[in-house]
């Protein structure tokens, strides 16, 4: 089942469900989840009875197969590991098991448009803004920084990229930049956010142009820094993230040799993308290489990968596929 039957599946048990009851499933979703459901049920004009019976069908199935063994399972690791190792050892665990638990007050941001959160950081600190972006989801934060000028935008990336943790002073001055939103930010102990892998999934998400820009600055002030982040900006599995068309813009240019060897150490699921954009004969034709094709070590699996992701960049760069958000500039015509 795709993604898109899902949530027209989802959609179809809501409104199945009732307004009642269907506004407190809402209650326990995030604000991506909602907007998405919500779009769903908007254009859910007309479904046969036979499509509504299926899903409440496989719905009940799914729903009795599954049994709530704890009421909160975070309570329940906390109790569990205080009483096994002591407050002071389980406390270093449970802040790495159950991350950003105690800076739910983030949470008020999600539901705001990137422009309205792109006016409430414009002024502050970049160090503090960065802190904020890393809560985020990636797409975002992205989308916020868009608002900012390219300086501020340099400068907060920067800082994301660099960042090894959110120290309790810093969630501190969240509070004020947030007007108290957060809560016990003195009780929080660090956390593992931001990073160079959050610094490349945001810049992934702002559009070519707007990258090229962003990386040239931070190569400017650490050359190992921006390489890292470029090697992080889009890996061999993000393939599955280009569309039909992309893929077989990327396949004119890849040699077989070197897709043979890549797809070894690919998931299956990529494996079928890549398949599923080849003539019935050139995929035929690749399986049985595949599969005659003896262990292979891993440096060389991956180095070939490293050539498809260069053609996959080059083309992006050209403007023949797109691999990242974008935005109005970025748009197909």
């Amino acid at each position: 089942m795709s993604q898109t039957d899902g949530l027209q599946d989802a959609a179809i048990l809501m409104m199945s469900l009732g307004e009642h009851e269907a506004s407190e499933v809402f209650k326990h979703l995030s604000p991506k989840e909602v907007q998405k459901l919500g779009e769903a049920i908007a254009k859910t004009k007309s479904i046969t009875r036979e499509r509504v019976d299926d899903v409440i069908v496989r719905f009940t199935g799914v729903a009795a197969a599954h049994s709530l063994l704890v009421s909160d399972s975070g309570d329940y690791v906390r109790s569990v590991l205080k009483r096994a190792l002591g407050d002071d050892k389980a406390a270093l665990l449970i802040d790495r098991i159950l991350q950003g638990g105690d800076v739910s007050g983030i949470e008020s941001l999600k539901w705001m448009d990137p422009a309205s959160v792109g006016e409430l950081l414009r002024n502050e600190h970049p160090q503090i803004v960065a802190a904020i972006l890393v809560h985020l989801d990636f797409d975002q934060a992205a989308d916020v920084l868009k608002f900012f000028t390219e300086r501020q935008r340099n400068e907060v990336m920067l800082r994301v990229a660099t960042m090894e943790g959110i120290q309790p002073s810093a969630l501190k001055d969240l509070n004020e930049v947030l007007f108290k939103v957060l809560a016990g930010g003195d009780k929080v102990r660090k956390s593992s956010l931001g990073g160079v892998k959050a610094a490349a999934e945001m810049i992934n998400l702002l559009g070519t142009a707007i990258e090229g820009a962003v990386i040239e600055s931070i190569r400017n002030h650490d050359p190992d820094l921006a390489q890292k982040i470029m090697d992080k900006m889009f890996v061999f599995d993000d393939v599955m993230k280009l569309d039909d068309k992309s893929i077989q813009m990327v396949l004119k240019e890849v040699a077989s040799d070197v897709l043979i060897v890549a797809l070894k150490g690919a998931q299956p699921e990529l494996k079928e993308k890549i398949l599923g954009n080849m003539s019935s004969r050139a995929a035929e034709t690749l399986r049985e290489d595949l599969e005659s094709r003896g262990p292979m070590r891993l440096s060389e699996v991956e180095a070939q990968q490293k050539e498809i992701l260069k053609t996959v960049r080059r083309l992006a760069d050209e403007g023949t596929i797109v691999i990242g958000g974008g935005g109005a500039d970025d748009a197909m015509v």
